[in-house]
């Protein structure tokens, strides 16, 4: 399945970047240009459900690594992926063959939820879903005016029936990866909600390089392009 793809760029530099639950290749919008002018041609997915992208009948990771690996290009450069999209980029980087890879506060929250959690995330989901402009803008303070509007127009965009398999453990596991099969960088948000200090830890004795962003929340790269873009130091 093809997925809907934004680029910014040109060129033999490739650099593949996969977002997060609810949202989209918009969420992009600063990093795109900004790895455009240091040389890369990027390619940023709207996964299965989301924005532009086709809907599925039904929703797992796997299906998501597969209408991934038959959009964008293989062996990139580089490749980052944002919360549900950095789980993704983990089952999916053997398949892609990447150069290097990062991970910002990727959804590894371990083998399973707690059933209340699972029980309740429906709920907390679709209260997400029908904020306006003004209650996302309390929610992230620090996000740019662009951020607000394209976050809205995200959720107006996605699939619903995304959320009947997100989180059960079954069909969207939200382990980390056991090894590390490409040079990649962890990033994490301040007190990361997704990564425990025992995964960052387990991480790292596996070849991680785990770096946090003081005072960002887990989009960091909207909470602080600023902070965000000196975590990349190095890896892009």
């Amino acid at each position: 399945m093809q997925l809907f793809t934004r680029e910014w760029g040109a060129g033999d530099r490739v650099a593949v970047l996969v977002h997060g639950l609810f949202s989209s290749s918009r969420t992009w919008h600063r990093l795109g240009p900004d790895l455009a002018e240091r040389g890369y041609r990027v390619v940023a997915v709207d996964l299965a459900g989301h924005g532009r992208s086709p809907r599925l009948e039904s929703y797992s990771i796997a299906s998501l690594v597969r209408s991934i690996a038959d959009t964008v290009p293989l062996k990139p450069e580089l490749a980052i992926g944002h919360s549900l999209g950095g789980l993704t980029l983990s089952r999916l980087i053997r398949r892609l063959q990447p150069g290097r890879a990062v991970y910002i506060d990727p959804a590894f929250l371990g083998t399973r939820l707690p059933w209340w959690q699972r029980a309740g995330a429906p709920m907390l989901f679709r209260s997400l879903l029908s904020r306006g402009a003004d209650a996302v803008a309390r929610s992230n303070p620090r996000w740019h005016r662009d951020d607000v509007e394209i976050e809205v127009g995200d959720y107006a965009a996605f699939d619903r029936r995304f959320l009947r398999r997100f989180g059960d453990g079954k069909a969207m596991p939200l382990t980390p990866p056991d090894r590390m099969a490409v040079p990649s960088l962890v990033m994490l948000a301040d007190r990361s909600r997704m990564v425990s200090s025992s995964v960052a830890d387990r991480l790292r004795r596996t070849g991680f390089e785990v770096r946090t962003v003081a005072g960002a929340g887990h989009t960091v790269h909207r909470d602080d392009f600023a902070g965000f873009r000196s975590a990349l130091s190095g890896w892009v």
